[in-house]
């Protein structure tokens, strides 16, 4: 099986929800864990990274939370078929670059996935959608125990687990949420958020992790320290302060609504506008102007308009669901065309968005200049 028979579509994708999902797209906890006596994956030769994986793949494959499972070497993927997986948030960009030696094994609904020789020789991940920082620790820590047991992992009393790079030793856990936060950065509030979350001890970064940069209005929240704090204790943490950024975007949104109704209108009806007429869009320019399609989907502007369905266009409207999607190499100005179509025949049912003279929600929209 290749994983896109593997993999569910991206319109069932989209359809899976969660606590506080306006806000809140997934919830994700990482562990990084090593085998004893074995050099890391950048250290080791091809041979050694090689035998690596053929301790740890099969290790992973007997796990009941890994029955049905997809598991395949990274040369046997395609260059599409590893950029799909990071475009589903499944593997890092790191991953992707990665050949012979390395690994993936991913469950079946797609809640679990484990890296094998990215940095480190196991990046195993729980994933959830929504707020479920919680719900996501107890399913990997599950599988940890149980590899644990059939693995030998590099570990000492003093420092912990021992990772490739030195932010991750310790408990070697990564702990994140995905936010989309357009109220905020419409606010031009998000700044001083970032810098608030970043005294936390916390990190703020893009769509696709470190280096990225927010397309979207996505933002990535996660801790920074993994030494010298319980797991437990950092997925409280994280929980804390994302309940705090929830309830600052929630205000920024009514505050907007309430002093600056025109400027959000306009923000969202150019946005409309323009995905549902443009004959040729950039990939980063449809994902800026489908969070603001987003935004007026939570701010009840749209009659019509599901935000599943701008969520599966988040996915669709990517480069390598693009490629896949038409079977065949396309310059990046040809996938702009076809983007554009794509958009136009999925938005051609959608009312343009509705305005409130006084910026409430309740009230009937005002009718249209003659």
């Amino acid at each position: 099986m290749n994983v896109h028979e593997f993999l569910v579509s991206p319109a069932e994708a989209s359809r899976r929800e969660g606590p506080h999902n306006r806000i809140v797209l997934s919830s994700r906890v990482r562990l990084a864990r090593n085998l004893k006596g074995m050099p890391f994956p950048g250290w080791a030769k091809k041979a050694e990274r090689v035998k690596a994986l053929e301790a740890i793949r099969p290790a992973v494959e007997s796990l009941p939370q890994m029955a049905s499972a997809f598991s395949e070497s990274m040369d046997n993927l395609t260059v599409m078929d590893k950029n799909i997986l990071v475009e589903r948030h499944l593997i890092s960009r790191e991953h992707a670059a990665k050949s012979a030696g390395s690994g993936l094994v991913l469950n079946r609904d797609e809640s679990l996935c484990v890296m094998i020789n990215e940095e480190d020789h196991l990046r195993m991940q729980a994933l959830r959608p929504g707020l479920q920082l919680k719900q996501a620790w107890n399913a990997i820590d599950q599988v940890d125990s149980k590899l644990e047991k059939r693995l030998n992992y590099a570990f000492t009393p003093d420092l912990g687990y021992l990772t490739a790079c030195p932010t991750n030793l310790g408990t070697g856990i990564r702990v994140s949420a995905m936010l989309h936060l357009p109220g905020l950065v419409l606010a031009e509030q998000i700044n001083q958020i970032i810098q608030a979350v970043n005294k936390l001890g916390l990190a703020v970064r893009g769509l696709y992790g470190e280096g990225t940069e927010a397309l979207g209005n996505v933002f990535q929240v996660s801790n920074q320290m993994t030494l010298g704090e319980s797991e437990a204790d950092i997925v409280e943490r994280l929980n804390k302060v994302l309940a705090q950024i929830i309830e600052h975007e929630e205000n920024a949104r009514g505050t907007l609504l309430e002093k600056k109704p025109k400027a959000v209108y306009n923000h969202i009806g150019r946005a409309y506008g323009i995905l549902a007429n443009a004959h040729s869009i950039s990939s980063k320019e449809t994902m800026n102007l489908l969070s603001l399609m987003r935004l007026g989907v939570d701010l009840s502007l749209f009659e019509n308009l599901e935000r599943w369905l701008v969520d599966e266009l988040f996915i669709t409207t990517q480069p390598a669901h693009l490629q896949k999607r038409f079977s065949e190499k396309l310059s990046a100005e040809e996938r702009d065309l076809l983007r554009a179509d794509m958009l136009r025949d999925r938005l051609r049912t959608v009312s343009r968005p509705k305005t409130r003279s006084n910026g409430s929600t309740g009230e009937s929209a005002e009718k249209p200049a003659e």
